[in-house]
């Protein structure tokens, strides 16, 4: 294998320093890797995924990048930045499934072209066959929310589509949005503001909750749907934030003053409540299981916040459900004990499959976006295994994940390219749960980055496209016509 692919290489060079010279006087062949952007050397990309475009730095006023396989296939392209033709590049990416492609880049400047020393493009034996990723897109500000909105983007062409956009909805706030296992027949979201509901769709239909009763604390938020489609769990959180002041590298902390998670019935819209839920210490960021018979959670002992902010430590917990009965289990379970460590799990995201449980492993708090430290970590349901996902990881925070419908794909919100704006990564889980190198959502034009003042964040998979009539929304989120939610007694 490793004599072919080495036979492929200098086949490839030969081509190229062939085309080069041709179209100049002088080609410098450079034995370094091409410095491109986004990084995609050595990733692991599914066939059929959009074309990996790419760019040199500035001052190469050319590119010029081919692809090829190690069956005599190529494709090329040339111009201010790599652009691909979408076409092309599916054929070659799903014609070497489960195999390595060679790309060889060359730039120009001063004059003269010069070639790099290939890399490699792994095309992954699992499919991605999803749709799309939702996601929310906004102004990095803490006050502005005419700039926000949820969209979509099919993962294989560059097509982006607004679900709702702010504009829409002036004054509100459109929070965190949640699909049932990927699937866009049960999707909802919350908004937030002086008309704040919690919206939830299915199969078409739609209706707008007020999801504060006078038996729970606030409003619904990080929400979860159960296999089923019937149930839906949500936190109740009073969330605050601060600034950091002084010589501390933090700049922003989101944190709960009081937190209780309980179980939504959609069908009649009654809470499911349970004492072991509604503690005086901080339950957060629930999740079902793919069977939907246990519930997992975070909890965190109760300090005195904002001031004991950076005591805030959150365990991983879980308790049993039986949706026929509609009743918990009698006792809560730590999975895993990260306050007797001095550390904080949040946002459980367990795969479809069953296997695993990924989440989030950060100094304290609950809310990893805001933490440059925060890793994701995976845990095996098997056997209780835990391990961090170090190809995925970075040293600027990787939060809000999840799960491609296959569970061998997840993506995650990070901040890797300039500590600021969260960006949105994909990579590969395998069989023993390992990562590959992680890739960014790819652009048609790879400046897009380098020039948008938006951050992506609660990125998710969706399996088909989302189909939400904005016709009409306006006036029901004015109305203030809500479909009150009842605790089952």
């Amino acid at each position: 294998m490793k004599r072919k692919i080495m036979r492929h290489i200098l086949a490839t060079l030969t081509a190229i320093s062939l085309l080069l010279v041709s179209c100049s006087r002088e080609t410098v062949l450079r034995e370094e890797l091409p410095h491109i952007f986004p990084d995609y050397i050595g990733v692991t990309v599914p066939a059929g995924i959009a074309p990996l475009n790419f760019g040199l730095p500035e001052e190469y006023s050319k590119v010029f990048a081919k692809v090829s396989d190690s069956h005599g296939n190529s494709i090329t392209a040339k111009g201010r930045y790599a652009g691909f033709n979408l076409k092309q590049w599916h054929k070659l990416t799903e014609a070497n499934v489960g195999e390595t492609l060679t790309v060889t880049v060359a730039g120009y400047r001063d004059g003269r072209w010069e070639q790099f020393r290939p890399f490699m493009v792994f095309i992954s034996r699992y499919p991605l066959d999803d749709y799309g990723l939702t996601y929310r897109k906004f102004a990095p500000g803490y006050e502005t929310y005419s700039k926000i909105g949820i969209y979509q983007r099919n993962i294989h062409n560059f097509k982006e589509e607004p679900i709702l956009e702010g504009s829409l909805l002036p004054g509100q706030c459109m929070g965190c949005h949640t699909a049932n296992a990927t699937s866009p027949d049960q999707f909802l979201f919350h908004l937030r503001g002086k008309h704040g509901a919690t919206v939830v769709q299915t199969e078409g239909q739609r209706k707008w909750l007020e999801t504060k009763t006078d038996s729970t604390i606030a409003k619904a938020v990080y929400s979860y749907w159960h296999p089923s489609g019937e149930y839906v769990a949500h936190s109740n959180n009073k969330i605050y934030q601060i600034f950091w002041t002084g010589n501390n590298e933090r700049y922003i902390e989101v944190y709960d003053e009081a937190s209780d998670v309980i179980v939504h019935n959609v069908r009649n819209d009654q809470y499911i409540l349970s004492p072991l839920l509604r503690t005086d210490d901080f339950e957060t960021y629930p999740a079902f299981s793919s069977d939907g018979k246990t519930l997992y959670f975070c909890s965190a002992p109760k300090v005195n916040v904002p001031a004991q902010a950076e005591d805030l430590h959150y365990n991983l917990c879980s308790i049993s459900f039986d949706k026929d009965t509609e009743t918990f289990g009698s006792q809560v379970d730590t999975l895993i004990n990260s306050v007797a460590m001095g550390k904080s799990v949040t946002f459980p995201r367990p795969s479809y499959d069953g296997r695993w449980l990924l989440y989030s492993y950060a100094d304290f708090g609950c809310f990893p976006i805001n933490h440059k430290e925060a890793d994701l970590w995976l845990m095996d349901l098997r056997d209780g295994s835990t391990h961090p996902l170090e190809r995925a990881n970075s040293s600027y925070c990787e939060s809000f994940h999840n799960w491609s419908s296959d569970s061998h794909w997840i993506l995650f919100a990070s901040r890797r390219g300039d500590s600021l704006y969260s960006r949105i990564y994909i990579t590969q889980i395998d069989e023993e749960g390992n990562a590959s190198k992680p890739f960014l959502l790819p652009q048609k034009n790879p400046d897009f980055y380098h020039k948008t003042l938006f951050t992506f964040n609660v990125p998710d998979f969706t399996k088909e496209k989302v189909d939400f009539k904005t016709r009409g929304t306006y006036e029901e989120a004015f109305s203030d016509e809500r479909v009150k939610v009842t605790v089952k007694q």
